[in-house]
């Protein structure tokens, strides 16, 4: 073999090398603690979901079945209060830039934003929204499962279909750490789907970049919440537990379910660290230290 020839392959495989180790998938020592287990944190409800987090890290969710609005699970002292009443049948909520927490309301199928003082906006009307995603920008994506759509608010509260058809039971919804991928869970299917954000909001190159991991005999995954960490991995709540994947798209590992028979429908970081793994699970909200932190963008 010429020796340029040689050279050249010793390069190219230098630079595969160099590749694999920087995104070489992690295992679950990388993530858990041995000596923290999941931890029943909220007792006592119907059917938790919608969990997101404030800077302050503390956790809000929703009782979607017979909750009355959005509740509060606060960082310092573990208490539960109610912090927005006549609000019931919330999906999913996640806050924007400057402290407005938005909010798919499904039940009165239409998406609304609340300020500090707790006055309404709505946003969209006429939608049967599932959960939802806020850039630092201001973009709202957010999810309509039963007709295939993913929707875009624009700042100026325009609203469009940014996608339509691709995912078959469109559900979860979250953001890479640079805010220029979006990224879809299907609960209908197997993959978790993605898509380039471009500059005025608009979805491209959709792919189904992320495969789960399915049950025995399942054909579906039943892909529900996600949340992203601060390395870029996504978190993604399944039938099998939470399926963590690598920025490549590749899995990195599924960490178990606090209920092995159970359910489990949206997944958080929060906490005062955001080192705190917090699972919607039925009628209860567990949660787990890890040794990594959420992303929290705003």
């Amino acid at each position: 073999m010429h020796i340029h020839t040689i050279f050249r392959v010793l390069f190219i495989l230098a630079i595969l090398s160099k590749n694999q180790a920087i995104a070489q998938d992690t295992s679950l020592h990388d993530y858990l603690i041995d000596s923290e287990p999941w931890k029943e944190v909220v007792g006592g409800q119907t059917f938790t979901d919608g969990l997101c987090t404030d800077s302050a890290g503390n956790l809000f969710f929703t009782d979607v079945k017979n909750g009355k609005g959005v509740y509060k699970l606060d960082a310092a002292t573990g208490q539960v209060s109610l912090v927005h009443d006549n609000l019931p049948g919330i999906s999913g909520l996640q806050f924007g830039p400057g402290g407005i927490l938005y909010a798919t309301h499904n039940k009165e199928q239409r998406v609304i934003s609340i300020d500090k003082d707790g006055k309404i906006d709505v946003l969209v009307t006429g939608v049967k929204c599932n959960d939802l995603v806020v850039t630092k920008k201001g973009f709202v994506y957010f999810t309509e499962t039963p007709t295939k759509r993913i929707h875009c608010i624009t700042p100026d509260q325009q609203h469009r279909i940014a996608d339509e058809g691709h995912v078959t039971k469109p559900n979860g919804i979250s953001i890479s750490i640079d805010e220029q991928t979006l990224a879809v869970s299907d609960y209908g299917g197997k993959h978790v789907w993605t898509w380039r954000i471009e500059a005025d909001g608009a979805l491209t190159a959709a792919s189904p970049y992320m495969t789960m991991e399915l049950l025995t005999g399942k054909v579906e995954a039943a892909g529900d919440g996600m949340t992203t960490e601060e390395k870029g991995r996504y978190f993604v709540t399944t039938d099998l537990g939470v399926q963590i994947f690598d920025p490549m798209g590749r899995l990195s590992g599924i960490i178990a379910k606090p209920v092995a028979t159970g359910k489990i429908v949206s997944v958080e970081f929060a906490g005062k660290d955001h080192d705190i793994l917090f699972v919607a699970a039925e009628d209860k909200i567990f949660s787990r230290k890890l040794k990594v932190k959420g992303y929290f963008g705003h």
